[in-house]
């Protein structure tokens, strides 16, 4: 079976909700209908009651009509669309006198139904409502008053009714049917339009976008969702390319070196000085190569968030001070210090290895970048009871226009060759990585030609 459309659905589904709406509506109708109609014969029976209790005498353990005579000619000449049978019979039940129109029949005293309850019963093959009514001297009961009234009036009326409302529910529900298909089909345009854009979109093509629909409803904030989501993987794809054309440019840049100065070193023999130099210039090459690749797959190794994050209590200044005192005994100065402005123990909540990944990165940038004779502080506070750790450097700084592009891959502010050691371009992009997957707010200040702080605010 062929699955229905998605406008077809909205329609089905509709109709099937408006079908069951309907059907209450017009059951009510009907019961309305014929609870009043019933309504208005019991009151009309009960009325001819009275009038008829009231036309007769009690004597001596009878009952007599008063006007005898003219009631008969009353009965007799009376035309009514809903004729009113009338019998009067003794305590035995026997029939007294009875309305002429019965003509030969009579109505059937039921000893089963109490007395002065309206029932149904049955006239000469016709529905009739009956009531019997005793005729009491005192507490005894000396005849009875039976009145009944046809039901061929009420029956018509609800059979027409009925009829009606079978014949006009498929009818209603048909119209209904195709009014909603017609309003789905203009409803789900905007659907139309996100399949005709997702078709013209593929690897190489990413710049189609949604329509927007003029009213801001449910299907304007999907196209919205859908044009964002769109950017989003443009972008990544865009810095996807760029970062393996660097990637691959900054890989064969240490080869190609290295390449040329061994096949220098083949052409003719050197001496042992010479073969010390370039070897060891191939060592550091090398060595530059391997830290590019070691920074490549750590990158790489947290692109997916699939590297399992252990968040626990830390405290921050062993840490920072583990970091620092490595850095100086590398180095052979002491130029890291420490200043902890905290009365109580700096704990956060973070993850340790890459928390020690990000301020091992930052801490190499700032001394990376400043000269030789520069102190570098690393400040520890307690601001609104939430700590806070500030690596502060008096260095080159960072150009206005380059600050907010530090964190892309490769990407080296125009005066880094003012500085003689030469970095690969990923140290920021881990930590901005890694500072996203932790409880961290990165801020980065920097003044060029007068210094750089990064501040790291843990949550």
């Amino acid at each position: 079976m062929k699955p229905l459309s998605f406008k077809n659905k909205i329609a089905f589904y509709y109709i099937i909700t408006t079908a069951i709406l309907v059907f209450v509506v017009f059951f009510s109708i009907y019961t309305i209908v014929k609870t009043n109609v019933n309504a208005h014969l019991n009151n009309d029976i009960l009325k001819e009651v009275k009038n008829h209790l009231n036309e007769i005498t009690i004597k001596n353990g009878r009952y007599y009509l008063i006007h005898l005579e003219e009631w008969t000619e009353r009965e007799h000449n009376t035309v009514d669309v809903n004729p009113v049978f009338i019998e009067f019979l003794n305590q035995d039940k026997q029939l007294l006198a009875k309305s002429p129109n019965l003509k030969k029949h009579k109505l059937v005293f039921n000893t089963n139904k109490p007395d002065n309850d309206l029932f149904d019963a049955e006239l000469v093959r016709a529905k009739i409502r009956q009531i019997q009514v005793p005729i009491l001297e005192g507490q005894r009961t000396i005849g009875y008053l039976v009145i009944a009234m046809s039901l061929e009036g009420t029956s018509v009326v609800l059979n027409d009714l009925s009829h009606i409302l079978i014949v006009s529910y498929p009818l209603i529900l048909l119209v209904l049917f195709l009014i909603a298909r017609l309003i789905a089909g203009r409803s789900i345009q905007p659907i139309n339009a996100i399949i005709k854009t997702s078709d013209k979109i593929t690897k190489d093509n990413l710049s189609a976008r949604i329509p927007l629909p003029h009213t801001k409803d449910e299907l304007f904030v999907l196209s919205d969702t859908i044009n964002n989501l769109l950017n989003r993987i443009e972008n990544a794809v865009d810095r996807e390319k760029q970062f393996t054309s660097d990637a691959s440019h900054e890989l064969r840049t240490p080869l190609t070196v290295i390449k040329g100065t061994l096949e220098v070193l083949v052409r003719k023999p050197r001496t042992e000085a010479e073969y010390y130099d370039k070897i060891k210039y191939c060592i550091n090459e090398v060595n530059r190569l391997n830290r590019l690749v070691d920074e490549l797959l750590l990158l790489a190794r947290f692109e997916d968030q699939k590297q399992s994050i252990i968040i626990q209590p830390l405290n921050l200044l062993p840490v920072v001070e583990d970091i620092v005192n490595r850095k100086n005994r590398e180095s052979q100065s002491s130029r890291l210090r420490i200043k902890n402005y905290t009365t109580t123990p700096a704990t956060i909540a973070s993850d340790a290895y890459l928390l020690s990944i990000i301020l091992n990165n930052i801490i190499s940038n700032a001394l990376k970048y400043s000269h030789t004779n520069q102190e570098v502080v690393i400040e520890i506070h307690s601001i609104n009871q939430k700590i806070e750790c500030h690596i502060i450097d008096s260095g080159i700084g960072i150009p206005p226009a380059d600050l907010d592009k530090v964190f892309h891959p490769f990407y080296r502010a125009k005066n880094h060759n003012d500085i003689t050691s030469k970095g690969i371009g990923l140290g920021l992009s881990i930590v901005k990585r890694l500072s996203d997957l932790l409880p961290l707010t990165l801020i980065v200040k920097s003044i060029e030609n007068k210094g750089t702080v990064v501040k790291l605010l843990f949550k």
